[in-house]
């Protein structure tokens, strides 16, 4: 009986994590009932998402002229936007969306005016550092609220897919476009324009989306409350799997981000850096809507570790170009794996969490990231200012094996849905 329990729920994982989707899932998804509202608001709020922290650190270096003080409060805000994105998403998952993000984006608002003035008074390093800390922990997120949103406004199937797929690569996109409107806004003639735009846009975003009729509805139900583990969305195996596939993505992208610009620097072209990684950004966006269409692997518990493995190799390739315009056309093919893995780690999330958690699961997957992040620009610094850039790249393709490798062997934590699948959901499955 466990054993036929055990092949029923794994035929369930594999027909619920394995869909495709098309275009027409995509316009399906964007244009159901009650999704119009909050897909806009969230737009407009996380469109400075990638843009807040680097206008910070350019601002506080344009006012002190101390790149180590700027570093630091780039730092510190990157600390906490990691632990606010999993106390926000736990919050939200008790009380609903709507006074959580109310409630931040309040907060947000002071702690950034507050920051703008330690800036401009020139106050103590370890202030405009603590209240770097203070502004990420309450930047709003909206991004895991409206990928928990969808698990309400459409059954499990391929067009809650597209929905999650939509999500990731409109992340994509704005990860592409926050850091080039933070250089720009840089440049205006007050250093703060940067900071004082993303996080308006922040607060209204947010605010508007709080407000929006699907989010003040959204409500936890009864079977979905958790159990009170003190580990919360990381009870579960499986989602201790995705979170480490998510930190040997974010490990990646880390080395990258700092060896493209080094290796840029290297070859007498420092402007280059982040226009290469833009290169990067536009295969990602590209080959996730067809990626999206097609995935491979099909099932979940070999697709995650099979991409990691993957991207690492390709950027293993990174190491080989003598000049730029090798490196960009390695960088297109390198990148092609980024949105597909951000993609899987969204979808992932059905079954890997434990009922009543998406909205803190999405957030252990940004945390995830950001640790990653952290980790992968701290490691690649230390190779390239002691050995090159390629010998990052080198380094950065065997730590993606060998987590690669170890997501590979917990593989089977992703295939057994530790919440249980209920008969009528298995019989909606096979019918």
């Amino acid at each position: 009986m466990k054993n036929q329990w055990y092949s029923r729920t794994t035929f369930v994982i594999l027909v619920r994590v394995s869909h495709s989707v098309s275009l027409a899932d995509y316009r399906a998804a964007l244009t159901t009932r009650g999704a119009a509202a909050p897909v806009l608001t969230s737009l407009l709020a996380r469109l400075p998402v990638a843009m807040i922290g680097l206008a910070l650190m350019l601002y506080v270096q344009r006012v002190t002229g101390s790149f180590a003080v700027a570093g630091l409060v780039s730092a510190g805000n990157l600390v906490g936007v990691a632990v606010g994105s999993v106390v926000q998403g736990r919050i939200m998952d008790r009380l609903g969306p709507t006074r959580p993000l109310l409630v931040v984006s309040a907060m947000f608002a002071v702690l950034v005016a507050a920051e703008i003035a330690a800036v401009q008074a020139r106050g103590p390093a370890l202030t405009m550092i603590l209240l770097a800390v203070a502004v990420g922990v309450t930047e709003p997120m909206t991004g895991p609220a409206s990928r928990a949103l969808w698990t309400r406004l459409l059954p499990p199937g391929q067009v809650r897919d597209a929905a999650y797929s939509y999500e990731a690569i409109s992340m994509e996109v704005f990860f592409i476009l926050g850091p080039g409107l933070a250089g720009l806004l840089v440049n205006m003639p007050w250093g703060g324009t940067g900071v004082l735009v993303g996080a308006c846009c922040m607060i209204t975003g947010s605010t508007g989306f709080a407000l929006t009729r699907a989010a003040r509805g959204q409500r936890p139900r009864g079977d979905e409350r958790k159990s009170g583990s003190p580990l919360g969305a990381l009870a579960t195996p499986g989602m201790r799997s995705v979170a480490l596939a998510a930190f040997g993505f974010g490990a990646l992208l880390g080395m990258i981000e700092v060896a493209v610009p080094a290796a840029a620097e290297r070859a007498g072209h420092a402007a280059m850096g982040g226009l290469l990684l833009s290169v990067m950004s536009v295969s990602s966006v590209v080959v996730g809507v067809l990626y999206g269409m097609r995935p491979w692997p099909r099932p979940m518990y070999l697709r995650l570790p099979t991409l990691l493995l993957v991207f690492a190799l390709l950027i293993a390739l990174l190491a080989l170009p003598r000049t730029l315009l090798g490196l960009t056309l390695a960088l297109l093919v390198a990148g092609s794996l980024i949105t597909p893995q951000s993609t899987s780690h969204s979808v992932a999330l059905e079954t890997a969490a434990p009922a009543g958690t998406a909205t803190e699961a999405f957030g252990w997957v940004i945390t995830s990231v950001t640790l990653g992040a952290a980790f992968g620009q701290s490691v690649s610094g230390q190779v390239v200012e002691s050995v090159a850039p390629p010998a990052a790249f080198l380094v950065a393709s065997g730590v993606g094996l060998l987590l690669g490798a170890l997501l590979w062997s917990r593989r089977r934590t992703l295939l057994a849905d530790d919440r249980g699948v209920s008969s009528s959901t298995f019989a909606g499955a096979v019918s």
